[in-house]
């Protein structure tokens, strides 16, 4: 049983008809290198990423904060094309009050908009209210990255507001930050309306 108390030392495995998510670990950095080097997926985010030797600090950031629960990141594959397609992690973790971000979320460009991204949502949120029994998680972007905004407003995410000036990305730029939220009591519906067909597939 998982626990907050353990939550960290799980070896938590989600997996659907199309997405697979397994905890990052050394192993899956060959993998997600030639991924992370497309440097338009960075082109919003606080990380950036232009190299490996980028790619390297970002890599080892993300398995230290698992080590200083921190947060929690995996590697997604895309069981449908049969290769990685990017990572993602739980992250902003509070237990005492039943809240955590899903966030740092990235894949291959050839991969957006292809339904990997809700088949990996469903996983992460599901886990979430389901089995960590939160009353919130939450979603950010930059105010600029509308793509990003788009699609979390298409699976069921409410656009709460922006923080202004909320932080600064690694190149220098300020940026404004919009937050998008899913509550326990709305996530039934959403669940059985936006997400259907991943009900009961295994």
């Amino acid at each position: 049983m998982i626990t907050p108390d353990n939550f960290f030392e799980q070896e938590i495995i989600l997996q659907n008809s199309r997405s697979k998510l397994k905890p990052l670990t050394e192993a899956h950095y060959q993998h997600l290198l030639p991924i992370a080097l497309h440097t338009e997926i960075w082109e919003f985010t606080g990380a950036k990423v232009r190299n490996e030797a980028d790619f390297r600090r970002y890599f080892n950031t993300a398995l230290e904060e698992r080590k200083t629960n921190r947060s929690y990141p995996f590697a997604i594959y895309d069981k449908q094309q049969n290769q990685y397609a990017g990572c993602t992690r739980y992250a902003n973790i509070s237990f005492p009050d039943k809240r955590l971000e899903i966030g740092w979320t990235w894949y291959h460009p050839a991969l957006q908009r292809t339904g990997i991204n809700k088949a990996t949502k469903i996983l992460l949120l599901s886990f979430g209210f389901e089995e960590l029994h939160l009353n919130r998680i939450e979603l950010k972007t930059s105010h600029l990255n509308l793509k990003s905004q788009g699609a979390m407003l298409k699976i069921g995410a409410v656009k709460e507001g922006i923080l202004r000036r909320h932080g600064i990305n690694e190149d220098g730029l300020v940026r404004d930050t919009v937050y998008f939220s899913f509550i326990k009591e709305e996530w039934p519906q959403i669940k059985e309306t936006i997400f259907k067909e991943f009900i009961n597939i295994p």
